[in-house]
C-alpha cells in the first residue's frame, strides 16, 4: 500500500544532482553540433584555419630556407625553425575567431536563439551545451592544423628543420593547438555578449590584425599589447622573437601566456552567460 512517501531507494531519484545533468547536457550538445553541422557556412570557415596556417608557414619555411644561405654565420645562428614553422597561425587564427562569432552570433541574426531557449528552456544548459559543441571542431581542426604546420614546415626547412620530439617541439604544438581552441571559444564568449555577429567581428577582427600585425610591432605599446588574448601564446609559439634579447622579452613565460589566454576565454564565455541570463532573446 502506497503511503505518498518518496521511495528513497529509487536511485534515479537517489542520483546526486549533477550526474542527472549528464543526459540533458549530452542532448543538448548534440542538438548544436547537429546545428554547426548542416550550416555549412559555418563549417566551413574551420576549412580557412587549416589551409591558410599550413600554407603560410610553408612559404615563410621556403622563404627563409632560400635567403638564409646569402646571410652571416650570426644571422643563420639566430634563426628559429619553429618561427616559420608557426607563424601561419597569425593569419590562420582570423578563420577560427569568425567559427566562434558564427556559432552564437547566427543564432541572434536569424531568430533561431528563440527557438532555441524554447526547447532548452535552462539558459546555463544551453550555453553550455553550445560551448561544448563549437569546443569539439575548434579542437579537432586546431590539433590538426598544429600538426600539419609542423609536418610541412619541417621539409621545407631542409637542414634548417628543427629536430621532432624536443621538449620545446612539443610545447609549441600543443600550444599552437590550445591557442586555436581558446581563440575560437573566446570569439564564442565575445560574440555571445555583444549579441551579434557584425559587432562582435567589429571588434575582434580590428584588435586581432591591428594588435599582433601592427601596434604589437611598436616597441613603446608592445608593454600593453602583449596581454592581448591573441598574443599570449607567441612566447610558447617562438613567434614573440628571441627571449634572451630584451627586445623582444615578454613580462612572462610561455605557460604563463597559455594561461592568460584561457583567463581571457573564461572571462568572455562568462560575460556571454551573463548577458543571456539577463536579457532577452
Amino acid at each position: 500500500m502506497s503511503t505518498g512517501t518518496v521511495d528513497r531507494a529509487d536511485p534515479a531519484l537517489a542520483e546526486p544532482a549533477r550526474w542527472r545533468l549528464v543526459g540533458p547536457l549530452r542532448a543538448v550538445v548534440a542538438a548544436e553540433l547537429t546545428k554547426i553541422v548542416t550550416l555549412r557556412s559555418t563549417v566551413w570557415t574551420l576549412v580557412p584555419a587549416l589551409a591558410v596556417t599550413v600554407g603560410i608557414s610553408a612559404l615563410v619555411a621556403l622563404s627563409f630556407r632560400t635567403s638564409l644561405p646569402r646571410q652571416p654565420a650570426d644571422r643563420q645562428a639566430a634563426f628559429d625553425p619553429l618561427f616559420a614553422t608557426f607563424y601561419g597561425v597569425t593569419l590562420g587564427q582570423l578563420a577560427v575567431v569568425v567559427f566562434g562569432v558564427l556559432v552564437v552570433g547566427a543564432e541572434y541574426r536569424s531568430g533561431t536563439i528563440r527557438a532555441s531557449l524554447l526547447a532548452v528552456p535552462r539558459r546555463g544548459l544551453w550555453y553550455a551545451g553550445k560551448v561544448l559543441a563549437a569546443a569539439l571542431p575548434l579542437a579537432v581542426v586546431g590539433l590538426v592544423t598544429a600538426l600539419a604546420s609542423f609536418a610541412v614546415a619541417q621539409p621545407v626547412l631542409g637542414p634548417y628543420a628543427v629536430p621532432s620530439g624536443t621538449d620545446e617541439v612539443s610545447a609549441a604544438v600543443v600550444g599552437a593547438w590550445l591557442h586555436l581552441t581558446l581563440l575560437g571559444l573566446f570569439a564564442l564568449g565575445v560574440a555571445a555578449l555583444l549579441r551579434s555577429s557584425v559587432w562582435a567581428l567589429a571588434v575582434l577582427l580590428p584588435v586581432l590584425l591591428l594588435g599582433s600585425q601592427g601596434l604589437g610591432n611598436i616597441p613603446g605599446l608592445r608593454t600593453v599589447t602583449q596581454y592581448l588574448p591573441d598574443q599570449t601564446t607567441w612566447v610558447i609559439m617562438h613567434l614573440a622573437g628571441p627571449q634572451d634579447d630584451p627586445r623582444w622579452l615578454r613580462d612572462y613565460g610561455p605557460w604563463t601566456g597559455v594561461g592568460l589566454l584561457a583567463l581571457w576565454t573564461a572571462a568572455a564565455l562568462l560575460g556571454g552567460y551573463l548577458t543571456l541570463r539577463r536579457r532577452d532573446a
